[in-house]
């Protein structure tokens, strides 16, 4: 097994650091790696989650078995399943308090590659080095801005009641390669799927105003159910953007619902919004300009889906 630490210390008390760590629900909003945890089971101490997080030029998903323990400021955590080139994977998070009322957190790696392979043991390190990196600075800025953080984010949905088949819709969600001939406002799309479920797109986007802007994003697929995404690359008024397609059955038809979470970068609003935007101009801003987008793909598929159960050919 190789082991490694990382560590740094965050001006915040480890009951505020504990709680960010604790709350793996949050991971894909609050650190840039992660793209969405699902959780397993859950009790007061222990719990099983399934975790998709970007390594490299890759998106991994394993299994993870974590024990919370709030007393002694510590999470430890092993991977129950692992995903080639890793073969075992554990460690902790360990929290000690600092007389100024800081913290120094501690994150420590025990892993393995299969078989041993040199040449996948250099990528394991070199990809744990990385986002041990990327979590801990973002766990310290998440950290010392956190009496700021319930204005720098917000969430919200937009749905649309379909007369048609759930999975008409969610085969039009699902089929984002098709996009650009099937929504206005989609201009070029570049999906590959090397796991089945597992989606990475760059899309280019026509904005309201004429303007295009290019995304980045990873979709983790639950078969005519829901789609979750994370936006990889972010435009600069954002520190991230998560979001999900839901579908469900519903008295009189099937519901769709777009959900969107987003976390504002305050530092970018002046020079993206002007000098006297605000904050809560920039959520503003955010809110339109995701929500109109997620308005237009629902209704197209509401109409595909509703074309598809009139007899229409699509």
């Amino acid at each position: 097994m190789s082991d490694v630490q990382h560590a740094l210390t965050v001006a915040a008390t480890p009951e505020t650091v504990y709680e960010l760590l604790a709350d793996a629900s949050a991971w894909p909003v609050n650190f840039h790696p992660t793209v969405h945890v699902e959780p397993l089971e859950q009790d007061e101490s222990h719990e099983r989650i399934q975790i998709w997080a970007v390594a490299g030029d890759q998106v991994k998903a394993w299994t993870s078995l974590r024990e919370l323990d709030p007393e002694a400021l510590r999470i430890t955590f092993r991977q129950e399943v692992s995903q080639p080139p890793i073969a075992a994977m554990s460690g902790a998070w360990v929290l000690r308090g600092l007389s100024d009322g800081g913290t120094e957190v501690t994150l420590e790696h025990s892993y393995r590659a299969v078989d041993d392979a040199p040449d996948d043991l250099a990528w394991i390190t070199e990809v744990t080095d990385r986002n041990s990196r990327t979590e801990l600075a973002n766990l310290k800025a998440l950290a010392e801005q956190a009496a700021d953080r319930s204005e720098l984010r917000l969430t919200f949905e937009d749905r649309v009641v379909v007369d048609g088949a759930a999975g008409d819709v969610y085969d039009f969600l699902y089929q984002a390669r098709r996009w650009p001939e099937r929504l206005p406002h989609v201009a070029r799309m570049d999906l590959r799927e090397d796991e089945p479920g597992v989606q990475i797109m760059e899309m280019d986007t026509i904005t309201a105003d004429g303007a295009m802007h290019t995304t980045k994003s990873v979709r983790v697929c639950f078969a005519d159910e829901r789609i979750v995404y994370k936006q990889t690359v972010v435009p600069p008024l954002m520190t991230a953007h998560t979001g999900e397609w839901r579908v469900t059955t519903v008295r009189g038809g099937v519901a769709v619902t777009s959900r969107h979470t987003v976390a504002i970068r305050p530092e970018a609003v002046p020079g993206v919004l002007g000098e006297a935007a605000t904050v809560a101009d920039a959520r503003e801003f955010a809110r339109t300009a995701l929500s109109g987008n997620s308005r237009i793909t629902l209704e197209h598929a509401k109409a595909y889906a509703e074309d598809i159960s009139a007899g229409s050919q699509v």
